[in-house]
């Protein structure tokens, strides 16, 4: 069983730097994208998150089916990073999942992550920080995506809260 490894923060707070730095100590690495280019300007985001990791990484592009894909995936890895469980949210929530499926594919894909041998680095964003989204659909999101946080952090061996690229240990580690 591997170290899981939880990095938490604001959007742009560096997180996913902070998280490739950390991948970057391994020879193997799987890298999970959850992201999906749906306009041109999330096109470039992608094309600058791509020319940041290693050529050598395995990019697997996977919005919403992880738990799947991390059983074909086996053991083939030393590290699997996913970024960024914050948009795995939203991509099962704009597919129509409702709160208790959303909850039930993020626990089934912990329970695998938990069985890797390889080191796991997820990326979240804090999304309870802020105001109230002024409609359901943002308020919903934002729960669900706070639940998942706490179910991350639950398994976690180290949980790291990224403040202006500054990491902060909340849990675990030296």
């Amino acid at each position: 069983m591997g170290k899981i490894t939880f990095i938490l923060g604001g959007a742009r707070s560096g997180k996913s730097m902070y998280a490739l730095r950390l991948a970057k100590k391994r020879k193997r690495v799987a890298f999970i994208a959850t992201c999906q280019a749906l306009d041109k300007e999330m096109k470039e985001r992608i094309r600058l998150h791509k020319e940041a990791r290693p050529g050598h990484w395995k990019t697997f592009e996977e919005p919403r089916d992880l738990n799947s894909l991390l059983m074909r995936m086996g053991d083939a890895f030393d590290c699997i990073l996913i970024d960024c469980l914050t948009l795995l949210v939203s991509n099962l929530i704009l597919s129509g999942y409702k709160k208790e499926e959303v909850l039930k594919e993020i626990k089934a894909m912990l329970v695998s992550l938990r069985k890797k041998r390889a080191k796991v680095i997820m990326v979240s964003n804090e999304v309870g920080l802020g105001l109230v989204p002024a409609n359901k659909l943002g308020r919903d999101f934002r729960d669900i995506a706070g639940k998942v946080n706490q179910m991350a952090v639950k398994i976690a061996d180290e949980v790291l809260f990224i403040v202006s690229g500054i990491p902060m240990k909340i849990k675990g580690g030296k």
